[in-house]
């Protein structure tokens, strides 16, 4: 799709996404165990929004650690961007 189309289709002008070899091989993969019914929830929202399941989980985590990000004290901000836990 086009950047004209994908807005078209989407209504919203947000860029397409671009998964580069380099950006996939950042990631790191691991396994979730999620109830059928969750997992269809997010399967209908994620295709609401013409993204893949793995997509929306990645686009909600984002958006719940910016949330978070905005949210917490500045004490609370600086030990945890500061010291990583094991």
């Amino acid at each position: 799709l086009t950047q004209e189309h994908y807005a078209c289709v989407s209504h919203c002008t947000l860029p397409l996404p671009t998964a580069t070899p380099e950006k996939m091989a950042e990631k790191k993969g691991f396994l979730l165990r999620i109830s059928p019914e969750t997992l269809a929830e997010l399967e209908r929202w994620a295709q609401a929004e013409f993204r893949s399941v793995n997509g929306q989980i990645e686009y909600l985590l984002a958006e719940a650690l910016r949330k978070r990000k905005r949210t917490a004290p500045k004490e609370t901000k600086d030990a945890e961007l500061d010291e990583p836990e094991n």
